[in-house]
């Protein structure tokens, strides 16, 4: 398998461009509008936020503390629900592909994640432009978020790999993972810190994997601290059981899904 994603770089490349050059071939703007489009939100959060609603994190004096609080969850938050919603439609929205082409099927779930890491590669990197501006870049703790990033990604590549398969069969998977993220959303500490639900609420989060990367990610840009890497490891187990399990269904029930598309 990993000899046939070798030999199909070129595919993946190929498609991961094309996809970006589509979205913005018709656009005026063209592909100046991945650059506005967060930039914006992150002025919305800087302004609203920070200058007029004044609002502050517990032991942090900044005065962008919550704005950057805001980004580093939402922006973070954004890069693991695409990866799980475009796995969990890959191999519907690809099916005269997968029909009429051959190619091995397990190039479409690293097209999604590679085309979903250009997004937020540009979306981040405004981000790191504003934390240099506003002279709350953390220094070489940053680079701690690397360990995190992956930990994200596969774990949001196992969801999409096992719902996107199960989506195949069964069409309402796709809906009830919509509402779960909206649920899920809510329920990690993004727009608001840990420290303000009830002491008898806190340890439920020990089960929510998305809270441990989110609050990693908090720790280093908001904090400047390494993160609480134990918290992680939970994550880190369930993320890789994920792909495993999704990449044995996919190739046990491959041929069905042609059959079922």
């Amino acid at each position: 398998m990993l000899r046939g994603l070798w030999s199909y770089r070129g595919f993946v490349l190929g498609s991961v461009k094309r996809e970006f050059q589509a979205k913005y071939s018709n656009a005026i703007l063209g592909a100046l509008w991945s650059l506005l489009s967060p930039l914006a939100m992150i002025v919305v959060y800087t302004v609203i936020f920070a200058e007029v609603m004044h609002s502050k994190l517990p032991g942090v004096s900044s005065q962008f503390a919550y704005s950057i609080y805001l980004c580093a969850g939402i922006l973070t938050w954004g890069l693991f629900a695409e990866i799980v919603t475009r796995g969990q439609n890959m191999f519907i929205e690809q099916a005269n592909l997968i029909k009429k082409v051959s190619f091995p099927r397990i190039c479409l779930p690293l097209i999604a994640v590679a085309s979903a890491l250009v997004n937020f590669g540009i979306i981040f990197g405004l981000f790191i432009v504003f934390l240099v501006a506003s002279h709350n870049f953390p220094g070489w703790v940053f680079f701690a978020l690397l360990p995190v990033l992956a930990v994200q990604v596969l774990l949001a590549l196992g969801i999409g790999m096992v719902a996107g398969v199960l989506n195949v069969f069964f069409r309402d998977v796709g809906q009830f993972m919509t509402i779960a993220m909206q649920f899920w959303f809510w329920l990690t500490p993004i727009v608001y810190p840990a420290s303000i639900l009830p002491e008898g609420v806190r340890p439920l989060l020990a089960w929510n994997p998305m809270a441990a990367v989110i609050q990693s990610y908090q720790a280093i840009l908001v904090e400047g601290r390494m993160p609480a890497w134990h918290t992680l490891l939970p994550a880190a187990v369930l993320a890789l059981l994920l792909c495993v399990f999704g990449l044995r269904l996919f190739r046990k029930r491959a041929g069905e899904m042609v059959d079922e598309l």
